[in-house]
């Protein structure tokens, strides 16, 4: 994987972050239906997991060594 592939990787995961945070919010606070709030939750939760694992993978695979 290349600099470039990697800084949108990095970029895609923080804006998932940004998303999950915002749409538990919602799932919390602002939704009366249960089945939109379990859905919202569930939504949330798999971005917030694929970001963990996104910035684990960029964390732990180093540089790419190009100059």
């Amino acid at each position: 994987m290349s600099s470039m592939d990697k800084m949108w990787l990095s970029f895609y995961a923080m804006g998932f972050m940004v998303i999950s945070m915002g749409l538990i919010y919602v799932s919390r606070h602002k939704l009366q239906n249960k089945v939109l709030k379990l859905l919202f939750a569930i939504i949330a939760y798999s971005l917030l997991i694929f970001s963990f694992f996104a910035m684990i993978y960029l964390v732990f695979n180093g540089p790419t060594g190009g100059a």
